[in-house]
């Protein structure tokens, strides 16, 4: 019996530990966001434009069609890209991550209980997680030559979370 109670105490206390540490990681995370109107403006989706080009198929089909074309070739240039390709989705998922971290930094700053922006911010993080698991397979199919690969739904994702960012972040008030 006392080694039951004994082990309930010492799992308490390393949930206790984990929720202390968590909350002081959102804590210095959030001091790390310089959480302004010119802060959000400068995460457009403007800087993602060159990766929706990035894998476009018709790059292969002009290779294909150069004298002195290998199968090598190719293989080296869908490489090249995926990898290029990889960087600008793992900045895609840092931006959008900044996003939702202030987003939450701002609802619990806030006044008013706002279970519908909850609801929202849930329902595109599932999305989000959900449309790069899928982004991560068919860029391995691409890498084979397979199939090509499309991220305007991510983009647009993190769009709009941007966006509703923006709505809660008045234009002249720094936070």
């Amino acid at each position: 019996m006392v080694s039951v109670v004994a082990i309930l105490f010492v799992v308490l206390v390393a949930l206790l530990l984990a929720v202390v540490l968590l909350v002081r990681n959102l804590g210095s995370a959030m001091h790390s966001l310089p959480l302004t109107a010119e802060w959000i403006d400068e995460l457009s989706i403007d800087r993602y434009r060159p990766m929706m080009r990035l894998l476009d198929s018709g790059d292969i089909e002009f290779l294909r069609s150069q004298p002195g074309s290998t199968s090598r070739i190719e293989h080296q240039l869908r490489a090249q890209r995926c990898q290029v390709f990889r960087g600008y989705l793992q900045c895609l998922q840092r931006d959008f991550e900044r996003v939702c971290t202030a987003i939450k930094f701002l609802m619990a700053q806030s006044q008013q209980d706002r279970p519908d922006l909850a609801a929202v911010l849930v329902h595109h993080q599932i999305m989000f997680v959900s449309g790069m698991l899928a982004v991560h397979f068919r860029l391995v199919l691409y890498r084979l030559g397979i199939c090509g690969v499309d991220v305007a739904g991510l983009v647009e994702i993190f769009d709009m979370m941007r966006l509703e960012l923006r709505n809660l972040v008045p234009a002249a008030m720094p936070v």
